[in-house]
């Protein structure tokens, strides 16, 4: 019975241990309930607080929609510009391009229009008299060669007008000059008085002879001098728009300045184009003309030596005639 009581006892507190180590451990776990208690407020006061991320959040979900515009117009803007950057480059590669002469002219300063208008009409004048003298000298030189030639073997001014005809060229007009003044002089028996007053005249047509071929080239001698300066005016005044341009507009922009500069530097091209030729034609014409008068001068001298034998001849006849009248008597 001893045993047994003893063992009842050990029993009993062996129980009693374990409710006594259980029942802090179960009131732990009654307070573990209570301390989340405080923290709830403390969850509840933050709560608040706690949507703003999800509303940070649900701003980018609503942001694709809303945001989608500011991002299309962010790249609308950015394509905008290299497109309307490549626009203006395509515009100002389309405005060079199209920097023809004829474009240039139209669009043009109204001065440095008259300017390439007054050198283009030079150069016009410069090739009409080109042509109309290279006729003319052609010509003229034909006909006094050939008139030459058929006088070459003549005697007198009376055969060598038949052997002419009514040929208008300038070897005509000094024998007709000479048989004038052979005429004019009849009864006179100063032979040098007659030779030098038809001298006096073959003189003065040559001189007129010189005058008419030179018609046309005192203006190719005009046109050579002063185009260059005109087109230099013209260029003048067109650099001095495009600065004004430059400095209305602030910008050293190629396509702002090279229209202007173009357009001034085609006057100074106009005014070589409406000079070079003129000069160069003018030089020949001259060299040109100087052998025509040459020719003009032997058709004079030729004119002269037939006077010449025809007043011999007269005076052998005169001379004859009274050395027989004075044999018969």
């Amino acid at each position: 019975m001893n045993i047994l009581a003893t063992r009842a006892t050990l029993v009993a507190l062996s129980v009693l241990t374990l409710v006594a180590l259980m029942t802090p451990s179960s009131a732990q776990q009654q307070m573990a309930p209570a301390a989340p208690a405080p923290s709830a407020p403390v969850a509840q006061q933050t709560a608040p607080a706690a949507p703003q991320p999800p509303a940070e959040a649900t701003t980018p979900a609503q942001s694709p929609s809303a945001a989608a515009p500011v991002a299309s117009q962010g790249t609308q803007d950015v394509s905008a510009a290299p497109a309307e950057g490549e626009g203006k480059k395509s515009a100002t590669i389309a405005g060079l391009k199209e920097l023809s002469p004829w474009v240039m002219f139209w669009n043009a300063d109204i001065v440095v229009k008259a300017v390439m208008i007054g050198l283009a009409f030079a150069s016009l004048v410069t090739w009409t008299v080109f042509i109309a003298k290279m006729i003319e000298l052609t010509v003229v030189q034909r006909k006094l060669r050939a008139a030459l030639a058929k006088i070459s073997d003549v005697r007198s001014l009376a055969e060598a007008q038949f052997a002419l005809g009514a040929k208008g060229s300038v070897l005509s007009t000094l024998i007709a000059a000479a048989m004038r003044e052979g005429r004019l002089s009849a009864g006179i028996s100063s032979d040098a008085g007659i030779k030098e007053r038809a001298a006096s005249s073959f003189a003065e047509i040559v001189r007129a002879e010189g005058r008419r071929i030179r018609v046309g080239m005192g203006l190719l001698a005009t046109i050579g001098a002063t185009s260059p300066f005109v087109g230099l005016f013209g260029t003048v005044w067109g650099i001095m728009n495009s600065f004004i341009g430059i400095s209305k507009s602030q910008t050293t922009n190629l396509a702002v300045v090279a229209p202007g500069i173009a357009e001034a530097l085609l006057a100074t091209a106009i005014g070589l184009v409406a000079a070079i030729p003129a000069v160069i034609i003018y030089n020949h014409f001259s060299r040109v003309t100087k052998g025509y008068l040459e020719l003009v001068g032997r058709a004079s001298g030729a004119a002269a030596r037939l006077l010449s034998r025809d007043l011999d001849r007269t005076n052998v006849s005169v001379t004859g005639g009274a050395h027989s009248r004075a044999a018969a008597e």
